[in-house]
């Protein structure tokens, strides 16, 4: 070591060894890298000269390997089920459908985890779970990418309500290992507290309270009643009864949605895998936990019913021809596995990119995917 005539300190070289080429000048320093499309077609420029993406990244990795340290505590099993399928259920999407040359068959990419997940309930796998990639063929925004990760888990003699404990404490542990040790998250300008208890609205009720008390049940759980809501909202016509309640709890109810808030009590059009809540058979025992305005987790307890599954996929058969492509063929197999006997058993679906998403201040999904899909040039 030594100092140079300008007085820096600087390595005297006697020999060196090439270990490996670099060929392609960085970014501009001060600069940096700004195109967004370059930056997510290159990442590994990106993450050379831009250290908060790193980072990023970094604690995403650490959240997932939080969320399975937490998870295997209380004595669930992580298990890997197949992503090519010849019937892709457990979800209203579109699939990605690809041929597999070995069997001659056409096969489809898997739109979620939760039918395979419950057939090894009904084999006596009390408490899984799985933590994979999922495919659904559709639009790609600041929420959605065709490709998402996705955890799914499932606990035999547990309900709606021992999962929403469970999906309470999980959320608020993450947010503590994201801010070390803290409750709340910045959020913009803002900050969105995490203390528990969250806030608990049912699906219905807050439903009437966002618009001054006109939608009210009658009309939301009749299939003409919602096509009219729709209609007077400016929504495109919707092809089933299920797809313009969606349509109508995002325009309504969704942008309010801020503070940590779990929504129960969803209508049976809207859930064909959740069991009836007692005494109401309208509506399943079903919620959905929203934060900064974004879907983070769906679960409920689960329909065990073999006869009233049969009926559902049924139901849903009449809605694909009605012209809703997102509804998936029925996997008949499953109802199968469910007259062999499924305990009660709740389950809940989180997505990994969104809570990803919020734990670390991003606005894009894009942002927190090391490897984003791009349209191709050329």
């Amino acid at each position: 070591m030594f100092r140079s005539k300008m007085g820096e300190l600087t390595l005297h070289v006697s020999s060196f060894v090439a270990i490996g080429k670099a060929l392609m000048p960085l970014p501009d320093k001060w600069h940096g890298l700004q195109d967004v499309e370059k930056r997510y077609r290159q990442r590994y420029v990106d993450m050379i000269v831009n250290p908060d993406v790193r980072d990023t990244m970094i604690m995403r990795s650490r959240l997932i390997a939080e969320m399975r340290r937490f998870i295997d505590e209380r004595g669930f099993y992580e298990v890997e089920t197949p992503t090519l399928l010849h019937v892709a259920g457990g979800a209203a999407a579109r699939p990605f459908i690809a041929h597999c040359n070995a069997l001659d068959q056409e096969m489809q990419l898997r739109i979620a985890t939760e039918l395979n997940l419950k057939r090894l309930i009904v084999g006596g796998m009390e408490r899984v779970y799985e933590i994979g990639r999922i495919f659904r063929n559709e639009g790609i925004d600041t929420t959605h990418n065709p490709e998402f990760t996705m955890l799914e888990l499932y606990a035999a003699y547990w309900d709606v309500s021992d999962m929403m404990e469970f999906n309470e404490a999980l959320i608020a542990h993450l947010v503590s290992t994201a801010t070390g040790g803290g409750t709340d998250l910045p959020h913009g300008d803002a900050t969105i507290s995490f203390a528990r208890p969250f806030a608990r609205i049912e699906y219905l009720d807050a439903m009437a309270q966002y618009s001054d008390g006109k939608y009210t049940r009658d009309v939301l759980l009749d299939p003409a009643g919602a096509q009219a809501i729709a209609h007077e909202l400016g929504l495109p016509r919707s092809p089933t009864h299920g797809h313009a309640l969606d349509k109508i709890f995002e325009r309504v109810l969704e942008p309010h949605l801020v503070a940590p808030t779990f929504v129960t009590g969803y209508p049976v059009a809207i859930s064909p895998l959740a069991k009836r809540r007692a005494g109401d058979p309208e509506i399943t025992d079903r919620y959905e936990l929203f934060c900064a305005r974004m879907e983070i987790s769906n679960a409920f307890t689960e329909l065990n019913d073999p006869d009233d599954q049969r009926a559902r996929f049924e139901a849903q058969v009449a809605d694909r021809i009605s012209g809703d492509e997102e509804i998936p063929d029925p996997d008949w197999d499953f109802v199968r596995a469910l007259e062999y006997g499924m305990p009660p058993t709740a389950g809940i679906g989180i997505g990994v990119d969104r809570l990803v998403m919020l734990l670390t201040g991003q606005r894009s999904i894009r942002d927190v995917l090391l490897f984003p899909l791009q349209r191709q040039h050329g």
